[in-house]
């Protein structure tokens, strides 16, 4: 096969004329630069040109290079030896640890969707304890679903899910990932310390893509953190917990993908192939008869807009719904939980119980007078309202503040003891205040 040639480059994205047959979108081509500087194909045009994406922004490609065709895509290595490790969207180790062990090394293309199954019935509903009141109650943690964590910039995102990973990774839950895209080096250096600490890297695997890589990277670095806890799923049925911080980050960064390639935007202003974007993705996240994939997703919210269209359609693929808010972060209440706000399809009496889920409506009622409440109080004062008025309100207070948390994950920054609570002990605290 002849060589490909380069004919132009701007900014990430090198275009490369290729005489004869070319190479496939999602494979990777190398430039005879004396560096292999790789390129992903990212789409196709008549004529034999392909447009190419310059993974780890090397600028020593210039006009007229050879590029050859590998014939592969990009390959990230599985198994048992990635476990504890911390590794790029190339499955290169970024813990300045020791190179893995060759020796029955197995690699997967990330971009390789497995193929799915149609005799595949869901399994029963198992319900993982979190020991986080407000979520054990309010969305509760179903093996082999999707939660979401959903706020403004500031508001405690990464915080819940730490406390999560170390609350769940802790009880022997399977294996944990966690996929940081396009977040702070800090808050990745913060959780692989809590994790060393507590003695959890035995059973994580991490992938990072932090917001100081360049948008290729940070589009692929989730989608290799699911291929490779596909391969736990389907290779050695393992049960996975899926940690993504943060899900918005990812439609970030192919938007400016979407805009150095020159495509025309959606209405909302995204790149135009958002909805697929989105549900491939989330669709891999996905459980089958071999294990299960239950994933936590933060989603950053920007400028506070719950209605932005990424925001929206990243949510309807979620079962249950976290939201954060700044109003209840300004009182004072850690996990900034706005209990109005936040929702879940697994609150059913077939999955929680019948005792479960009548609290859950008396609650709920309560919360949304609590609500109604506040705005009458605020002219005329509390003590003008009904004696029945008075005490819902009361027992509404009761219930905001029964719902903070200590985090664990906070204890060595503040000094005070995390908490964590059984699902019955969550049940009875509430029993109490209603009755």
């Amino acid at each position: 096969m002849n060589p490909g040639k380069v004919i132009s480059i701007k900014d990430l994205v090198v275009r490369v004329q290729f005489d004869e047959e070319g190479p496939s979108v999602g494979q990777v081509v190398e430039v005879g630069n004396g560096f292999a500087t790789q390129l992903l194909v990212d789409h196709l045009e008549p004529g034999g040109v392909a447009f190419c994406l310059n993974i780890r922004t090397d600028r020593r490609i210039q006009r007229g290079m050879d590029v050859t065709n590998t014939g592969k895509g990009i390959e990230i290595p599985v198994g048992d030896v990635t476990i504890g490790r911390i590794f790029d969207a190339l499955g290169q180790p970024l813990d300045g640890l020791a190179p893995l062990d060759e020796k029955d090394l197995e690699y997967r293309d990330i971009l390789k969707i497995p193929a799915r199954t149609s005799n595949f019935t869901s399994a029963k509903n198992e319900i993982l304890e979190t020991g986080i009141k407000v979520i054990d109650f309010f969305t509760p943690f179903v093996k082999g679903r999707k939660i979401g964590i959903i706020g403004g910039a500031g508001v405690g995102k990464t915080v819940l899910t730490m406390e999560l990973i170390n609350n769940t990774a802790a009880g022997g839950h399977g294996l944990s990932y966690f996929a940081g895209i396009g977040e702070r080096i800090r808050e990745g250096h913060e959780l692989y310390d809590t994790l060393r600490s507590n003695d959890l890297l035995k059973s994580t695997c991490m992938f990072f893509g932090q917001m100081n890589e360049n948008p290729v990277q940070r589009s692929l670095v989730g989608i290799s953190a699911v291929a490779s806890a596909e391969y736990f799923r389907d290779e050695k049925g393992k049960d996975i917990l899926f940690f993504a911080d943060n899900m918005y980050r990812y439609i970030q960064a192919k938007n400016e993908l979407s805009t150095i390639l020159d495509q025309v935007p959606n209405e909302g202003g995204y790149e135009p192939t958002i909805f697929s974007d989105i549900k491939i993705l989330q669709d891999r996240l996905s459980s089958n008869e071999k294990g299960s994939i239950t994933s936590v997703q933060t989603i950053y919210v920007p400028a506070d807009d719950l209605s932005d269209p990424a925001v929206q359609m990243i949510q309807h693929e979620l079962d249950s719904v976290i939201v954060l808010s700044r109003k209840v972060a300004e009182q004072g209440i850690r996990p900034a939980v706005d209990l109005s706000q936040t929702s879940s399809s697994l609150l059913t009496p077939e999955i929680v119980g019948e005792r479960h889920y009548g609290l859950s409506v008396q609650v709920q009622a309560l919360l949304q007078k609590y609500e109604s409440l506040k705005g009458i109080i605020a002219i005329i004062g509390e003590n003008e309202l009904s004696p029945a008025d008075r005490t819902d309100f009361a027992k509404a207070k009761k219930l905001i503040a029964n719902f903070t948390h200590n985090m664990n994950v906070m204890e060595k920054h503040n000094g005070i003891k995390g908490d964590f609570f059984t699902r019955e002990q969550t049940l009875v605290s509430v029993e109490e205040i209603i009755a």
